[in-house]
Parts: structure tokens; C-alpha cells; sequence
């Protein structure tokens, strides 16, 4: 008994030795706890809406008070012409638009046929539904109120899905699998290749040979970045035939970012790997810090306007969530590169930040 203990009491002390593995395993359920109690909802919120209508039409009006009461919408702007419905989605972060036929309100008084088009951003297929369910339960609900006050009326709802008529699901998760495999193999791969070299006490042996320290790790992320160029190729042409997912938008501006993205990704692994000093526990801050963050903090799995404020002020740091955007905008939306403008300057400045953090941060200890 008395082995038995002295054995634990050796094992304890042997992981309260290691303050960056125990912190680790403390803070982990916490974040997980926090990722899946307030990111993993269906609930869709903040849905930023513009409507098109007659000035002065009363029931329109109506309508769109009641819309706007609602928790689920912001009515962020009214739309004087809706002819070019398109370019307020690329222009403006819009997620629906719902355009009021001309005399919507003559039409009722009429006892005639009234219609209403929901225009939706289909390039997030579930969102797209969700939003048309909530609308065209407040359209039902005002007509039922209505009628019971005035003659039977109709209003007619058209629908219309931007991008995605066909609501296909890929147009969401070939994006976010993208983002989730170059995440995997840049980062925490080549985190766990540079650590092995430190755990087995070949940097070392490295170092003091005559190859310089800078080629050292250049020889370490070229491998990966070669598999993650192979694999992003492979994810568009199997999506392409297989899925029957588009590339609308510059294949040529579609490669640029994701070879921008994968940098930000080998140099995330470079800093984690500088952070640490075992294999385990790069693969636990790979894993916690980058694999839950990309799936659930990127708009893969869940509409990040959904989520609590601070963790749509976390997300701003994943750079998965940035990709993400950025490949939709190209691939589904066929958007130019002014339209990811934005995208692309902050992974940038998150690419040089990492860089310059891994410099100070990576210290060469020789004996």
C-alpha cells in the first residue's frame, strides 16, 4: 500500500511540475463548457434586414414594425430601389431583404391578393431557412389578427435564395472543411514536428550545425505547406465534381487567400511550438486552442451574429473565421477582391504579429 502510494504522490508531482500541462487541463473543461453552452445553438439572432416599400404605406409599415419588434431582426436600412437587390448583399452586410409590392396597402383594403418577396443570403443554407420561418410566421400572425377585424385577405409570399436556390448544404461545409483541414495539418502538425525535435533533443544537434536556425524551421513548415496545398486543390475539384459546388468568383484570388490563410496557420504552429516543450501539450493548445475554435467559432457550424457578444469578439481573433468569410465571398458569392479587402488585411496583420511573436519568442539556448 505504502508503493501504491508513494507511486501517486511521484505521479502528482510530476504533473504539477509541468504548470503550462496542468493549466491546460484545468482551463480546457471551462472553455468547453463555455464554446458549447453559448456557440452551439440553432437559434438565429441579430438578423441584419433591409426592406423595400411605398413611403407611407400603413400595413407595410405595419408589418415592418412588427418585424423589427421582434428579438431575432435589426431593420438596418430601407432600400429605395430594389432593382439591383444583389449588390446591397455584396455592398452592404445584409442577411435578407424583403421588398413590399407597390399599393401593398390598396391591396388589402381591396380584400385582394397582397405580395411580399423574402430575398435571403443562401450561401449559409440553414440561416436562409431559419430566417424564412421566422418572417413568414410574423407575416401569418399579422394576416390572421387582420382578418378577423376586416374581410379574409391573402398575402402572397414569394421567396427567393440568392446563391443557393437549391439550399444545398456543401455551399456552408466545403468552406468550413477547408478551413478545418489546413488548420489541422499546418498548425498543429508542424507544432508537434518542431516540439519532437526539442523532446528528443535533436534541435539541439540541429542548431549547432552549420544550417541556420531560420532554414531549420523553413525546412520544417515546406512539407506541410506542400500537403496543404495538395489537400486544398483536392477538397475544390472532389467538392467541384462530386458536390456540384462553384467556384464563382477568381480561382486565382481563391488560391491567393488560402495560401495566405495556411502561412497564418504553419505560423500559429511555429508560436505554439515555442510555447511549449512536449509533444502532449502542443497537441492540447493545437487542439483547444485552434481544432474547437475553427469548428465552432468560424460560422462553419453556427451564425456567429447568433452568439453572445464576447464570443463574437473572440472569433475576431481565429483566423479560421476570417478564411471562412473570405472563401464564401469568392467561391459562393463570386465576389471580387476589393469585397475581401477587409479579410485579407487582418490576416495579414495577424500573420506578421505571429511572425514577430514567434521571433521573440523562439530563443536559441545552445548547452
Amino acid at each position: 500500500m505504502k508503493q501504491l502510494l508513494s507511486f501517486i504522490k511521484k505521479e502528482v508531482l510530476h504533473i504539477l511540475r509541468d504548470k503550462r500541462t496542468i493549466l491546460i487541463l484545468l482551463i480546457m473543461p471551462v472553455v468547453q463548457i463555455m464554446l458549447f453552452g453559448f456557440a452551439m445553438t440553432m437559434e438565429v439572432k441579430n438578423i441584419k434586414v433591409a426592406v423595400s416599400y411605398q413611403y407611407g404605406d400603413d400595413w407595410a409599415e405595419k408589418i415592418i414594425a412588427r418585424i423589427s419588434a421582434s428579438e431575432y431582426f435589426n431593420i438596418v436600412k430601407t432600400i429605395n430601389n430594389p432593382l439591383d437587390i444583389s449588390s446591397f448583399f455584396k455592398k452592404e452586410k445584409i442577411d435578407t431583404i424583403i421588398v413590399f409590392s407597390d399599393g401593398f396597402s390598396n391591396e388589402i383594403h381591396k380584400g385582394g391578393i397582397a405580395a411580399v418577396q423574402i430575398i435571403n443570403d443562401a450561401s449559409d443554407p440553414n440561416q436562409a431557412s431559419t430566417i424564412t420561418s421566422y418572417i413568414s410566421a410574423i407575416i401569418s400572425s399579422f394576416q390572421n389578427e387582420l382578418a378577423i377585424t376586416n374581410s379574409p385577405i391573402r398575402i402572397n409570399t414569394e421567396l427567393k435564395m440568392l446563391y443557393n436556390p437549391e439550399l444545398k448544404g456543401s455551399y456552408n461545409f466545403v468552406p468550413g472543411v477547408m478551413a478545418l483541414v489546413l488548420t489541422l495539418i499546418c498548425a498543429m502538425m508542424t507544432s508537434i514536428s518542431i516540439v519532437r525535435e526539442k523532446e528528443f533533443g535533436t534541435m539541439e544537434l540541429l542548431l549547432v550545425s552549420p544550417m541556420k536556425p531560420a532554414y531549420i524551421i523553413i525546412s520544417k513548415i515546406v512539407p506541410y505547406f506542400i500537403i496543404s496545398t495538395i489537400n486544398l486543390l483536392t477538397i475544390i475539384v472532389l467538392a467541384a465534381m462530386l458536390l456540384d459546388m462553384p467556384v464563382r468568383g477568381s480561382f486565382i484570388l481563391l488560391m491567393g487567400v488560402s495560401f495566405l490563410f495556411i502561412f497564418v496557420s504553419l505560423t500559429v504552429g511555429i508560436f505554439i511550438s515555442s510555447l511549449v516543450s512536449n509533444q502532449a501539450a502542443a497537441m492540447l493548445i493545437a487542439g483547444m486552442g485552434m481544432m474547437m475554435p475553427v469548428m465552432l467559432l468560424s460560422g462553419m457550424l453556427f451564425p456567429l451574429d447568433s452568439m453572445p457578444k464576447f464570443l463574437q469578439v473572440i472569433s475576431d481573433f481565429v483566423p479560421a473565421s476570417w478564411y471562412f468569410t473570405a472563401v464564401k465571398k469568392v467561391m459562393i458569392e463570386g465576389q471580387g477582391l476589393m469585397n475581401i479587402i477587409k479579410e485579407i488585411t487582418i490576416l495579414t496583420i495577424m500573420l506578421a504579429v505571429l511572425i514577430i511573436a514567434s521571433i521573440k519568442k523562439f530563443k536559441v539556448h545552445l548547452g
